[in-house]
């Protein structure tokens, strides 16, 4: 393993950071992908449907930015959330076979996570906005405030998909 020889720069900061979510966001858009598919309840697999398609757009305006800011995105990092996603599915559920009502509790809870982080990086890049011309605030309030839709939707799924584990 190389150990850096200096201390990084904050742009090579912004740019581990930045790397990091855009990993998340691809994680998140395949989690919400298949979590859709497994739902039997036609209108939460709708609603998933959607916000796939809302963390995909989100994920691409977080590599416009990136491309703007002239930070790279980090292919192998992106390939190694797909396949952490992947293992992920390994996790026991209460059934071998047949998917748990435990599931879809998990994985909206796991989706809920994650935008609640994409949130926090919208308002750490809107408190850079003010001293960097080429991040929009103006953009950064529209996807805060989707994100924020999308928290808000999700503990309703999440919440109704607990019911099934009442007793």
């Amino acid at each position: 393993m190389n150990l850096p020889t200096s201390n990084p720069s904050p742009h090579e900061l912004l740019g581990i950071y930045l790397n990091d979510h855009l990993t998340g966001a691809s994680v998140g858009v395949e989690l919400a992908r298949r979590s859709a598919k497994g739902q039997l309840d036609r209108q939460r697999r709708t609603e998933l449907s959607r916000l796939a398609d809302d963390v995909e757009e989100d994920r691409v305006s977080l590599l416009r930015l990136m491309k703007t800011l002239s930070i790279p995105a980090q292919k192998h990092r992106i390939a190694a959330g797909w396949a952490a996603e992947k293992v992920g599915r390994l996790k026991p559920n209460g059934t071998w076979v047949h998917r748990s009502p435990l599931s879809d509790v998990v994985e909206l809870e796991s989706l809920r996570v994650g935008v609640e982080g994409k949130l926090c990086l919208w308002r750490l890049l809107h408190r850079l906005a003010d001293t960097d011309p080429r991040i929009s605030a103006a953009d950064l309030d529209e996807l805060e405030q989707r994100a924020a839709v999308q928290i808000e939707a999700l503990e309703g799924m999440r919440l109704e998909a607990a019911e099934a584990l009442r007793a």
